[in-house]
């Protein structure tokens, strides 16, 4: 047995160790290639700084990954490869539009990367998840930072709160139906603002996205996304404008026209698939357990079941086009 670098003994990977590091090589197989486009168009030196650093890290935690895999005999995931981007294509997204990408990006991180560190034991899977997640952490801060200073930022709602502690005495303090609703809440208020930006975001990806397909079925599905979170955004602001809550948008969500895409369409259907679908579905479930009226809830649930076929009809065209790659899987054992 070998032993660690804190002689401890080694011990195998668990299933989950292995789900989780295989999941990590896939994301950041596919930010790299993003890196590497957003830092060959970008213009603005100080987005171009961030991105750097980025794109460095996701090489570094590549590597670190496939050390483990080969040390473990394991297969090293295929991911995402040159053939994926096109770095000397035109420029497509505004650099505003790359910083937002950024952005987003670090959000997946950080709703990721704790998950898999809890769900870890052995100390160099634990390292690697520790290590993203301080990264992710530090270069979120001077993301937020630069939109600040920039004045990009989408900012969430400030509101007047009533500074009295008081307890719900009625069943009406949830009822949101029929003209008797309460007004909403810090944390209903929280919930929708967060999913509106997110919407922006992810209706502008599906706008570009759509646009620079090459295949027709794809072209259309990206359309279809386009489309239902258009619904969801009209669902969501449309509490928000009754209850007079002010939501903040993008005027730099710009794109250009051009010929040749800079990402295959395999790269970005995983993008639409993890990114926005994945990410997306767990912050709006992550909304119904903590918002209290009932049409907020609804109009969540409703939400929630678009998206559950919505990306389950993304599956099954990445199955179809064969670029879902089967996670690690155990030994059939079935006699």
């Amino acid at each position: 047995m070998n032993p660690t670098k804190n002689n401890l003994p080694f011990v195998e990977l668990t299933a989950n160790e292995v789900s989780n590091l295989w999941s990590s090589y896939l994301k950041n197989s596919m930010e790299q290639r993003l890196f590497e486009y957003f830092f060959a168009s970008i213009e603005d030196s100080e987005i171009k700084q961030v991105i750097e650093k980025m794109l460095d890290q996701s090489k570094k935690s590549i590597n670190e990954l496939k050390e483990i895999f080969i040390k473990e005999n394991l297969t090293i995931p295929h991911g995402f490869t040159e053939e994926d981007v096109r770095i000397d294509a035109l420029k497509v997204f505004s650099d505003t539009f790359i910083l937002y990408f950024c952005f987003d990006l670090t959000h997946l991180s950080m709703s990721t990367y704790p998950m898999a560190l809890s769900d870890c034991t052995r100390n160099d899977v634990r390292d690697h998840f520790q290590v993203n997640i301080a990264f992710s952490v530090k270069i979120q801060n001077e993301i937020v930072a630069l939109m600040l200073s920039q004045g990009v930022y989408l900012k969430h709602p400030q509101v007047e709160i009533d500074s009295d502690v008081e307890f719900a005495d009625t069943m009406i303090y949830l009822n949101g139906f029929f003209g008797g609703s309460r007004p909403l809440n810090a944390a209903e208020i929280a919930n929708l603002s967060r999913i509106v930006h997110r919407a922006q975001f992810s209706k502008m990806v599906f706008v570009t996205f759509s646009k620079l397909a090459k295949a027709k079925e794809l072209k259309q599905h990206f359309s279809k996304g386009r489309d239902g979170i258009k619904k969801v955004l009209d669902s969501l602001q449309e509490v928000l404008e009754k209850e007079n809550i002010p939501i903040s948008a993008s005027g730099d969500f710009k794109i250009s026209d051009v010929e040749m895409s800079p990402f295959s369409d395999k790269l970005m259907l995983f993008f639409v698939n993890t990114c926005l679908g994945i990410f997306c579905f767990a912050m709006v479930n992550q909304s119904m357990t903590s918002s209290l009226r009932t049409d907020i809830v609804f109009k969540l649930g409703k939400i929630s079941d678009d998206m559950k076929k919505y990306y389950g009809l993304g599956l099954l065209l990445a199955i179809k086009e064969k670029w879902l790659e089967q996670p690690p899987q155990a030994v059939d054992r079935k006699v």
